[in-house]
């Protein structure tokens, strides 16, 4: 019976919560995250769910950006270094668990049939278009899974990455070094 009345108090509050999503007015597109000096916005949409750090077992014979994988929540997933497949400077040496602490592994929705997570330095949060006071369009000598930049009322400049893009490049996709 508790647990029957437990079920139902848990019910009432996510309905609640859910309703008050709908009704405010603050809209999120991004995931705001912090990937070595940079700042990146991943689109909601493409975007999965958010681990803590997990060592992962590393492979032979990879690139340096590729990390290795990992289990994450039951599900094998290959590990990438944003910040250094981003710059295509060489990895910096993975740091131990305490200094890890704020460090993040961002998998991609499993919309995009690719099980990889990013490993990200620190979680920033959620940001609308109204974020932002500046956006500028991608160059066209950028790699194709950039998006705009954006840059904040502070002057910080946000470079959004299109998850889905990266996920089909294939850069992205071979590992072998």
């Amino acid at each position: 019976m508790a647990n029957r009345d437990a079920l139902r108090a848990f019910q009432s509050r996510l309905a609640g919560r859910l309703q008050a999503a709908r009704t405010s007015d603050v809209s999120a597109s991004w995931l705001a995250v912090e990937a070595g000096e940079s700042k990146y916005l991943f689109p909601l949409g493409h975007a999965g769910e958010i681990f803590p750090w997990v060592a992962p077992q590393s492979v032979p014979y990879t690139e340096p950006w590729f990390l290795g994988v990992a289990n994450l929540r039951g599900g094998l997933y290959g590990v990438v270094q944003l910040s250094s497949f981003a710059t295509g400077e060489a990895a910096a040496p993975v740091l131990n668990d305490s200094t890890r602490a704020q460090s993040r592994l961002v998998a991609l929705n499993e919309m995009l049939e690719v099980n990889c997570a990013l490993l990200i330095d620190r979680l920033v949060g959620l940001r609308g278009v109204d974020a932002f006071v500046a956006s500028e369009a991608p160059q066209d000598a950028s790699p194709p899974w950039l998006g705009h930049s954006y840059t904040d009322a502070a002057g910080g400049r946000w470079q959004e990455i299109n998850l889905q893009a990266l996920s089909q490049q294939p850069q992205f996709l071979s590992i072998g070094a």
